[in-house]
């Protein structure tokens, strides 16, 4: 592990930063998760770099387009600074499962490309989402922890939880699980 390098907190979007509706793409359409800035605050207190990591197969299908993907993310993350939130990067894919390329989770490409900028420890982060690909990602990208938000719990995940309030609520609760212990 390198000396300046962060611990990291990866997020999926649709379904732990915004309520997923199905296909997201614009404003009106997007709320954010109940729970999400208090979570996110948590994090940034305890000295974790944010980062959104996505997988947007609407724009391959032709579902909606890319510039109204950059919209909809600029917009969000103006509405997270508002909160005293800094997004350290926000990474997509844009293709469909068919298409079989390494950005697309559970593949490691958005976690290469942040690693390219950032020198992170992936050790001692944590990648949170709603999907076993978000998880199965964490694994292959040898991130340490995660956390599975859903009706059930996915196996692979170090915690679960029914909802981002409810975990937000036991991080607050016991915030030791995301003290360092470098």
């Amino acid at each position: 592990m390198n000396d300046n390098s962060r611990k990291a907190l990866f997020l999926d979007r649709d379904g732990i930063v915004n309520v997923d509706h199905g296909y997201v793409s614009k404003i009106e359409d997007f709320e954010f998760s109940d729970g999400i800035f208090e979570l996110l605050h948590l994090f940034l207190d305890n000295g974790y770099l944010l980062f959104i990591i996505t997988n947007q197969s609407g724009i391959g299908r032709g579902y909606y387009s890319g510039d109204s993907y950059e919209k909809l993310t600029s917009w969000m993350l103006a509405r997270l600074s508002e909160q005293n939130i800094a997004i350290s990067g926000v990474y997509h894919c844009p293709h469909t499962p068919e298409e079989s390329c390494r950005c697309r989770k559970p593949d490691t490409g958005m976690i290469d490309q942040a690693l390219a900028w950032f020198p992170i420890d992936l050790k001692h982060s944590w990648m949170i989402g709603d999907k076993p690909s978000d998880i199965e990602l964490a694994h292959n990208a040898l991130i340490g922890n995660t956390i599975y938000i859903g009706d059930t719990c996915f196996m692979d995940a170090t915690l679960c939880f029914a909802s981002v309030k409810e975990c937000a609520e036991y991080l607050q609760a016991n915030q030791g699980k995301i003290v360092s212990n470098k």
